[in-house]
């Protein structure tokens, strides 16, 4: 977590101060119910609260404290107790350490998702206005890189919104699965802490009580959050890749925004680079860095051990910031984005019609053809401008031209049924059936 890919509303919520203020206030809410239940007296509990509540926790004290007893919940306790006064002794009563870590990880957490949750909400905003301002702006569909057949810029970015709507959906979900705390003691018994306080602490601070721990939270829970956050990262460098494809020189259908005063190369004055895009990309293989660790947390010794902690305090909040970074980076890009359609259909006509091969072959077959002659005749046609493309770079030979010439292709189709094929908006025909799909509206 550096300053450079990060965010500060993010970077708050994992910062010490954040921290300790949590576990204060999981401390405080295990107090109030343990003086509704008769254990703790209740001027203790109000005491807590007001001083507690009050403080500002020294974090240099903290840290002072836990250099000597090497545990970092210990050195907190003593610290409130140096606030708190004599009434602290009623302060963690039946709790462990698991207790607070858990709990306060699973609140910071679930903090984190909420600006997440944002982030998706903005990019998704982004993306629709894209999608509709390029609704019918007509662009070449590739597979494997090579031209296929039209689609659209608007259905580009539909797919997009699809997708990352999908991401908003598992997010959700992810942060229900997350949003639980555990206030059950030494291997999560009870034994010397009544379930009722469990109960209380969480809904007093926005979870629900885990059902069985171990003494600490079961990780499959973090393991479905981590890889949750993966599978976004992987959805931003999808969305990434295609600008970074869309803006090479030899296509250059669209391209991040170049502001005054930008500079792409130390050497080269004219280059002008898909910096961001490239760094989304990056960005995305940390995120998804933290999801085999997050996995290979669920399986701990017995009841309890910490070989998960050293992990989670780095992938929490490293893993949270950076992809809130990237979010809010990847809604500039598209709320900025820079695209060309004159270049995109010129990039089309390049190939001289050959876009309009699969509705010929289905043109010869509708007419008696079978399909192995259609795809011969129709391959044979193609060939020809696909080798005139090959030498200059533009197609010197017109498809159709070629089909009108072809005397076994006219033996099925007549003049007017080939050049009927060559109607560009056939292709795009059923934009407003996607797009209904996609955002109820077309």
């Amino acid at each position: 977590m550096i300053p450079r890919y990060s965010r500060q509303d993010m970077v708050d919520i994992w910062s010490p101060e954040s921290k300790f203020r949590i576990w204060f206030e999981i401390e405080a809410h295990a107090c109030d119910a343990l003086a509704e239940l008769g254990v703790i007296p209740e001027d203790a509990a109000k005491t807590i609260w007001e001083k507690g509540g009050a403080a500002t926790f020294d974090i240099d004290r903290i840290d002072e404290i836990e250099r000597e007893t090497k545990h970092d919940v210990i050195a907190f306790l003593t610290h409130l107790a140096e606030i708190v006064g004599p009434d602290a002794r009623f302060v963690h009563q039946g709790m462990t350490s698991s207790d607070v870590l858990d709990t306060c990880f699973n609140i910071q957490l679930v903090k984190a998702t909420d600006l997440l949750l944002k982030d998706m909400d903005e990019l998704l905003a982004a993306i629709k206005r894209r999608a509709f301002e390029h609704k019918d702006t007509v662009t070449i569909g590739r597979s494997h890189g090579i031209h296929a057949e039209p689609v659209t810029f608007g259905l580009k970015m539909a797919q997009a919104y699809a997708e990352f709507d999908r991401c908003k959906a598992r997010l959700l979900n992810a942060r229900e699965e997350i949003a639980t705390g555990a206030i059950s003691g030494a291997v999560g018994t009870f034994a010397n802490i009544d379930p009722r306080v469990e109960e209380h602490v969480a809904k007093a601070l926005g979870l629900k009580a885990e059902p069985v721990s171990t003494q600490v939270i079961p990780r499959d829970r973090h393991a479905m959050y981590f890889a949750t956050l993966g599978v976004i990262a992987s959805s931003i460098e999808r969305l990434a890749t295609e600008i970074r494809h869309l803006q090479r020189t030899e296509v250059l259908e669209a391209e991040e925004f170049f502001s005054k005063g930008q500079k792409g190369s130390s050497a080269m004055p004219h280059k002008r680079n898909p910096v961001l895009t490239e760094n989304l990309t990056g960005l995305a293989r940390l995120v998804r860095m933290s999801t085999v660790p997050a996995m290979e947390n669920v399986a701990l010794w017995h009841e309890r051990d910490i070989s998960h902690s050293s992990v989670e305090r780095m992938i929490g909040p490293d893993t949270t910031v950076t992809l809130d970074f990237a979010l809010a980076r990847l809604t500039g890009v598209i709320d900025k984005l820079v695209v060309y359609p004159e270049r995109m259909m010129g990039n089309m006509d390049r190939l001289g019609g050959l876009v309009h091969s699969q509705r010929i072959l289905l043109a010869l077959t509708q007419a008696g053809s079978s399909r192995e002659d259609a795809y011969r005749l129709v391959q044979r046609n193609a060939m020809k401008v696909w080798d005139s493309y090959q030498v200059s770079g533009d197609a010197k030979v017109d498809f159709l031209t070629e089909l009108l010439n072809d005397e076994d292709v006219r033996n099925y189709l007549s003049e007017e049924e080939i050049r009927d094929r060559f109607d560009l908006g056939y292709h795009t025909k059923n934009v407003d059936v996607i797009f209904e799909r996609v955002f109820g509206e077309s």
